[in-house]
């Protein structure tokens, strides 16, 4: 039996339960901000706390040991994700939480689509009827 810590599972769910907070806490915070400068200062945030992190555990890398595939890759990865924070808080910004972040979920169905087209991964019936249902879930919460 796999270590908690060390199974992708504990760490799925507590990226799902930090994420709802997440919605829930800066639907709070940019309630007298521009949603804009709100990503920037959570950005701020999460630079200084990684920062830490990788400082307190000594993670850190050489930064000529790293691919030039690699750094494409992650600074692609990173304009999408502010990206997505930059039209997650807008989105939030104007409508309700509860709707706002199940739409946003949608991205798991985009997720498993882009896989199968561009990563080469299989999914089976049984994950494509997943798949369906999250999609239907996400339309039938923001549903007005």
């Amino acid at each position: 039996m796999k270590i908690m810590w060390e199974s992708w599972q504990f760490w799925a769910l507590l990226s799902a339960a930090f994420a709802a907070l997440t919605a829930i806490f800066a639907k709070v915070g940019i309630e007298n901000i521009n949603s804009d400068f709100a990503t920037l200062i959570r950005t701020c945030v999460i630079l200084l706390v990684l920062g830490g992190i990788v400082a307190a555990t000594g993670q850190f890398q050489p930064l000529d040991s790293i691919s030039s595939k690699t750094y494409v890759f992650l600074v692609l990865s990173g304009l999408a994700t502010g990206a997505s924070w930059i039209a997650y808080f807008r989105a939030l910004k104007i409508g309700q939480a509860a709707q706002v972040a199940p739409v946003d979920k949608l991205s798991v169905v985009l997720v498993a689509i882009f896989g199968v087209v561009f990563l080469g991964e299989k999914l089976s019936l049984p994950n494509w009827l997943g798949v369906a249902l999250i999609m239907a879930g996400a339309v039938l919460v923001a549903w007005r």
